[in-house]
């Protein structure tokens, strides 16, 4: 028999009960035909439910069989210093990392925080993109010719099976708040968005991207596993050879990993001290040379 969450017993009472009170409506003959197609509706909706948490189990038991295993990777880029300057330079990395995944023909979905890769290879291969990606460039409004300097952040995140990391349920406190967003008769309507805040570490992560609350809930539970995943990788780096703690930076967001200089036609690892004379093809999503380079150095 299926294990229900306790968050989910509510939902599913409740289509019971709808259920119930459509059934009632049978036995007037002007509201059977409407009543049974609203009955066939809600079997449908609880069925659905069903559904993804069985598929849900069979995930987690083959992930299990696999301890180190991840489903894919979370990808974010925010611009940091340098203005609006800041916000192009973020906007042509996630072009970047956008080309390479295409490439792989990995599968993704673009949302509010990035990329949610889909490949199991995905974490492993971009595990050493997190950190301060700097750009020296002229920027098109730039009149006398100055090359000026923007940063932006680049973190990936685990998708991590919840076999791997177990978060109790009462170490979270859950909201649900309104979403906003484009059209439908849910949008501010409904609290369909989910809020989650880890009591132990104070990480807090939230989810609109969905219409129901299950399936919000179910992102912001990838999200909060890769978080705090990533502080216990965080604290296990601090603990090992101090080559690959630099290498990968105390704060993982934080520490300024790669250097792209536009004048010079240069891209530069400062974690291996390694430079590479091709930055229009890296940028255009041929990252495989650098990702190699660091798989090696790093490993």
């Amino acid at each position: 028999m299926m294990d229900i969450p306790n968050y989910l017993k509510p939902q599913l009472d409740n289509f019971d009960q709808r259920i119930q009170q459509t059934q009632e409506m049978l036995a007037d003959p002007d509201m059977a035909q409407m009543a049974q197609e609203e009955i066939n509706n809600l079997e449908k909706q609880k069925q659905n439910l069903l559904d993804s948490l069985k598929s849900k189990d069979e995930d987690d038991e083959q992930d299990s069989e696999n301890p180190l295993a991840t489903k894919g990777a979370i990808l974010e880029i925010r611009g940091a210093a340098g203005g609006e300057e800041a916000k192009i330079w973020a906007n042509d990395l996630f072009r970047m990392y956008l080309r390479f995944v295409e490439e792989k023909n990995w599968k993704y979905e673009q949302n509010e925080f990035g990329l949610k890769i889909k490949n199991k290879n995905a974490y492993t291969a971009l595990q050493y993109e997190s950190g301060v990606h700097r750009v020296q460039r002229i920027p098109e409004t730039e009149k006398n010719g100055r090359v000026h300097t923007s940063t932006a952040t680049v973190a990936i995140l685990p998708i991590v099976p919840p076999t791997q990391i177990e978060v109790r349920q009462d170490d979270i406190h859950m909201d649900y708040f309104r979403s906003g967003g484009a059209g439908g008769q849910n949008v501010n309507k409904v609290n369909t968005g989910v809020r989650l805040t880890h009591k132990p570490t104070g990480i807090v992560v939230e989810c609109t991207l969905k219409r129901t609350q299950f399936e919000n809930r179910e992102i912001a539970e990838e999200l909060l596993r890769g978080r705090i995943w990533q502080m216990e990788e965080e604290k296990r780096l601090a603990q090992i050879s101090e080559k690959r703690a630099a290498a990968v930076g105390h704060g993982m967001r934080s520490e300024k990993i790669r250097t792209y200089n536009y004048p010079q036609n240069r891209v530069t690892d400062h974690r291996i001290n390694k430079s590479w004379y091709d930055l229009n093809n890296i940028v255009d999503g041929k990252l495989d040379k650098i990702i190699e380079a660091l798989d090696e150095e790093l490993k």
